[in-house]
């Protein structure tokens, strides 16, 4: 299984990082070793100083694929859950400006929290959700789907182009703006649709 995370797929997201709008998906990948599920505790690395919440819809995948057609990558997965992709901002910060690889800053052990994963039909329209986070009870990011520069589809579509999609792999679709940091004892909450989908606490 691997991660698949699209960068700077909100406009405003993009534009609060000033980094420029894309005209093709942002990719990067993450290990399983960066999945972090079942509500667990999120311990702070000792090698960042500041790391940001980043709440994102994700799809898992259910057929292999490769060079998937647009028209046909809606068979390419099956359900839908609600993840953080932490980032090691300075690190990532720091490697932007070297124009060296984002993995250290986005890929480290337990980077990617993910939600239980619900069919895809138990959505009236899986492709127009609203989703959000919570910081110490406090909205801090609000998005839908909508909104995405690159729906599923076209995110499939590309991705498949390059790499091999296989059963169980996730897709990160992007997060909308308000990214921001976290610190120990705070506790973040994702919610999709209205549902709480998981809580994770900061150690």
């Amino acid at each position: 299984m691997k991660i698949v995370a699209v960068g700077r797929n909100y406009k405003d997201h993009a534009k609060e990082l000033n980094n420029p709008v894309p005209e093709k998906p942002v990719i990067f990948l993450k290990p399983d070793t960066a999945v972090l599920k079942d509500n667990k505790d999120f311990y702070f690395p000792e090698f960042s100083k500041d790391v940001h919440y980043e709440v994102e819809v994700v799809l898992r995948i259910c057929n292999e694929g490769k060079h998937v057609s647009k028209k046909f990558a809606h068979k390419y997965y099956d359900a839908i859950g609600l993840g953080i992709d932490f980032t090691a901002r300075d690190i990532q910060a720091d490697h932007k400006a070297k124009g060296l690889p984002w993995e250290l800053a986005k890929a480290f052990d337990h980077s990617a929290v993910i939600s239980p994963l619900i069919p895809k039909e138990e959505f009236a329209d899986s492709q127009s959700l609203s989703f959000s986070l919570q910081k110490n009870g406090e909205t801090v990011q609000e998005g839908h789907t909508k909104d995405m520069m690159f729906d599923y589809d076209s995110l499939i579509s590309f991705i498949s182009t390059y790499i091999t999609l296989r059963k169980g792999d996730l897709i990160y679709t992007g997060t909308p703006a308000g990214v921001g940091p976290v610190q120990v004892g705070d506790k973040l909450e994702g919610f999709l649709e209205g549902k709480s989908m998981f809580t994770c606490q900061i150690k």
